[in-house]
């Protein structure tokens, strides 16, 4: 049996799961609480036009306090989703540390097939509407837990970014859904490793319940409208002006 074949055989699978549940799913409604994970030393160490020494320089600043945890919240029903950090901490903040929050909310909108993300990128905020267009996924064959789901595995790579992203989703979650900017996969996305482990983005708190006004849409919103081949290509700008100063482009952008 070859591995093509055992990957549409498992494919197959997939979507005839979905099929059978896609009764519960267009009722399925709450909440998922992801644990971020940030690795400084390995951020640094995916940029490659650093010298070693540079590398290792700043690896050794960091030492043993090189993670740095976040949350953050999705909250979905039927036909629209919002993603966004969370109040809550994750860290003790005793020492006078914070983490500075940037705007940052990503809606998804399935019946009109529309994103609304607001981002931010080098202080600024921009609000990206266009078009909802999924990442360009490859499903893998392996499963396991997540959050008390069976979960599938999914790749793929940000080439602009230079990410190489490694992605759990739910068998029995049959929904589009995902944190950060993640979708398109036959189910919700509970884990998400890019970078072997840079940022390790994992499920650890999972509510069906009904919603109130968690998905209401902000009446006013401060930023520069731009369409998403617009923000890829500011993306793509800032990294080269960051390789070319030899600087991490991550302290400007969001990883």
């Amino acid at each position: 049996m070859t591995a093509k074949f055992l990957q549409k055989t498992l494919l197959t699978i997939v979507i005839l799961f979905n099929a059978l549940v896609v009764i519960s799913a267009q009722e399925m409604e709450g909440e998922i609480r992801y644990l971020l994970v940030h690795n400084w030393t390995k951020k640094m160490m995916t940029l490659d036009y650093l010298s070693q020494q540079q590398r290792d320089r700043m690896a050794y600043m960091w030492g043993n306090d090189s993670e740095w945890k976040t949350y953050a919240n999705l909250y979905f029903n039927s036909t629209e989703s919002k993603y966004e950090d969370s109040e809550e901490s994750a860290e003790h903040e005793d020492d006078g540390y914070s983490w500075r929050r940037d705007a940052y909310a990503i809606r998804r909108n399935f019946e009109k097939n529309t994103v609304f993300d607001i981002v931010t990128v080098l202080s600024k905020t921009y609000v990206i509407e266009d078009t909802l267009k999924a990442q360009d996924w490859k499903i893998l064959n392996d499963m396991k837990e997540v959050a008390g789901h069976v979960c599938m595995n999914a790749f793929w790579e940000d080439t602009i970014k230079q990410q190489k992203i490694t992605a759990w989703f739910a068998l029995d979650m049959p929904a589009q859904l995902g944190p950060e900017r993640l979708c398109g996969l036959p189910g919700i996305i509970l884990e998400a490793d890019i970078n072997d482990g840079a940022l390790l983005i994992t499920a650890d708190r999972i509510q069906l319940k009904k919603l109130t006004n968690e998905l209401d849409k902000p009446k006013k919103v401060k930023g520069k409208h731009i369409t998403e081949a617009e923000y890829r290509e500011k993306t793509d700008e800032l990294i080269k002006e960051k390789r070319k100063a030899e600087e991490a482009w991550f302290w400007a952008l969001r990883y």
